[in-house]
């Protein structure tokens, strides 16, 4: 008697989904298990945001442009795939903070803006002395109260003032979130920097102590090892090398799943042209808007209408060498809120990413759109362009027009974790295993906006899939 063949959909060809997707045909074929698997895409193509132009020689990233080389499920996952050969690390060089139109190097022993050195921080022309002592009551303050989710903005502000967090800590928090600091919460992005508090009562001392030291080895200029990596051929090459490990037959491009009922042990999705399907478990791997509409009859996904999401966009200029008469020593800079800058933060790909960039060539990528300051993302490219253009001129003398531009608009896209995210995405999977067992969330609205995170959360969800399911590995 054959074993009855148990249906998986997965919603969403990100890459959380396709993540899903390939672990759980891995496993079905490795372990002969009696499972097919639908992977269900609205749009006509598979990878999300992680979409390359390669165009005169220039490898431009759209969406996100590297990965944290210390979160291994994107490394494991790429030699899977075969692109192992294919990755490459950041080149180093000095990071900048721009501040009312100045360029401040980033002080020295600094943690997502945390000193850790004292030295560099008194030197730092970035805060005033009256800010420098505020940050330094850091030393005495007692350690937060209680257990209880807090925004980044409370949290930080409390231990070393608004100064160092208004011209530090905000451009490069905000910069990973494209969100409002005051409203993101602390537990659901850097709980560590609680942890660190709790343990050691000073952040400061606490980061020194729990941050390694640095080996005492001289190495050449822009030779130290970078802490991010990607592909030479593009992030998109990499959604396409899982893709072209998925079995055609399983992907179901352009069609978008409307609404999903119980339908006694199973669920049915009906599709937007009219047909269903069935399906004993599902992966769901979209955005939380989206999530909540498909369950819009069951109100404890609710909570997800009122989740907020930041547009953002991202501007691409290649120029030649010369255009750029004078240069700057470093691969970048985040922009302070304290200044009149429509941009928050400019990439020197050329510099950043050797691979990106012929020689003779320059690639500036600039970040415009964040919480509270979107409109710019509406407009056209021309006017796009020529803002980037006009803030970048105050910063660096550009000489001449781009050779082209590429400006990429991401509507909605940067889901935001504010304070109490992670006990409401409890509360709603508690609800799932009660209502609608079988049912696993994997997305950037979940669990980690970077690309390793849905990662990791895909692969989560294939261990549900099959522990639901009662399919032993």
């Amino acid at each position: 008697m054959t074993e009855e063949i148990k249906r998986v959909a997965i919603i969403g060809g990100g890459i959380a989904g396709l993540t899903a997707a390939f672990y759980l045909q891995k496993l079905i074929v490795e372990k002969k298990l009696p499972i097919e698997i639908k992977l269900i895409e609205a749009s006509h193509r598979l990878g999300g945001k992680m979409q390359t132009v390669i165009k005169d020689g220039f490898t431009i990233e759209r969406g996100p442009d590297s990965f944290l080389a210390r979160k291994t499920s994107m490394t494991r996952l790429a030699k899977e795939v075969g692109m192992e050969d294919q990755l490459v690390s950041n080149s180093t060089g000095k990071s900048y903070v721009l501040v009312k139109d100045k360029l401040y190097s980033m002080p020295g022993g600094s943690i997502m803006g945390i000193p850790t050195e004292i030295g560099p921080f008194i030197t730092t022309g970035l805060f005033s002395i009256p800010g420098k002592i505020r940050a330094a009551a850091d030393f005495i303050l007692p350690r937060s109260s209680g257990n209880v989710d807090q925004s980044l903005g409370e949290f930080f502000r409390r231990r070393l003032g608004d100064e160092v967090v208004e011209n530090l800590i905000e451009p490069l928090l905000s910069g990973i979130y494209a969100g409002d600091i005051d409203q993101m919460s602390l537990m659901s992005t850097f709980p560590q920097f609680y942890e660190v508090e709790q343990k050691h009562r000073s952040l400061i001392l606490g980061m020194k102590k729990t941050t390694p030291s640095k080996p005492k080895t001289i190495e050449p200029a822009g030779k130290k090892k970078g802490v991010f990596l990607t592909f030479k051929s593009g992030l998109q090459s990499f959604a396409e090398a899982i893709e072209a490990k998925l079995d055609p037959n399983s992907i179901l491009k352009g069609h978008r799943v409307d609404k999903i009922t119980k339908s006694n042990q199973q669920y049915e999705l009906y599709l937007n042209n009219g047909e269903s399907l069935l399906a004993d478990s599902i992966v769901v791997a979209t955005p939380h808007k989206i999530t909540q509409s498909i369950f819009s009859d069951y109100r404890f996904f609710d909570p997800f209408k009122s989740v907020p999401s930041t547009s953002v966009a991202t501007v691409a200029l290649a120029f030649p060498e010369e255009a750029i008469k004078t240069d700057i020593d470093g691969t970048g800079f985040v922009v302070s809120r304290n200044g009149d800058y429509s941009i928050t933060a400019c990439t020197w790909t050329h510099k950043k990413w050797a691979h990106s960039t012929p020689k003779g060539k320059v690639l500036l990528r600039c970040y415009v759109g964040r919480a509270g300051d979107e409109t710019i993302v509406d407009l056209s490219d021309d006017r796009i362009i020529q803002i980037v253009l006009d803030d970048l001129s105050r910063t660096m003398d550009i000489g001449m027009k781009p050779e082209f531009a590429v400006v990429s608009r991401w509507k909605d896209s940067m889901p935001q974790y504010t304070v109490g995210h992670k006990h409401r995405i409890e509360t709603i999977r508690k609800h799932i295993k009660a209502e609608l067992p079988g049912i696993f969330l994997a997305s950037a609205s979940i669990g980690g906006v970077g690309l390793p995170d849905c990662i990791d959360q895909g692969e989560e969800a294939v261990n549900g899939v099959l522990n639901y399911l009662n399919v032993k590995e």
